[in-house]
């Protein structure tokens, strides 16, 4: 699995909103205080005008919303824990698995290639089992789900 520095960045940008996310006191509905994209950046490393682009893109899909003004910033649209990494990486890239730019279950291989279309809608699926399963509340925690703790236990997977 590739991941774009873009979707590594909207992925701690969100991380980093679950984070701070306190909830202002008396604020209408109870959001979460706003966060400037300075501090993101700052916190996270992240190139100020990548993220501008990146806050945008996450705004225009309802993952997080944003304020104006001396008092705005961003936080998150929903609870942490009702976004998943998934979610966020599907705003930011698109579908999950592509191969050549294509969905795998519209690829067609003939022969002794036939199998590895359900090879690559395996790695989707298992793929989208993790990236569901971890939510933004999981990263910003650091409490992640025991599926992936197990995952990571394996020595294997570090190489």
């Amino acid at each position: 699995m590739r991941l774009s520095a873009r979707v590594d960045y909207a992925l701690r940008a969100a991380a980093e909103l679950a984070a701070v996310g306190a909830v202002v006191v008396g604020a209408a509905g109870g959001r979460s205080r706003p966060v400037t994209a300075e501090q993101i950046a700052r916190a996270q490393d992240i190139p100020p005008k990548f993220l501008e682009s990146i806050l945008l893109q996450l705004r225009r899909s309802g993952i997080v919303h944003a304020q104006r003004g001396p008092e705005g910033g961003y936080w998150l649209a929903r609870p942490a824990a009702e976004i998943s990494l998934a979610e966020v990486i599907r705003v930011i890239d698109g579908p999950l698995a592509h191969v050549r730019g294509q969905r795998p279950e519209q690829l067609g291989y003939q022969g002794a290639a036939r199998a590895l279309q359900e090879v690559w809608i395996a790695l989707r699926a298992s793929e989208r089992e993790i990236l569901e399963l971890v939510t933004l509340a999981d990263v910003a925690s650091g409490a992640l789900p025991g599926r992936v703790n197990e995952l990571v236990a394996d020595p294997r997977a570090w190489s």
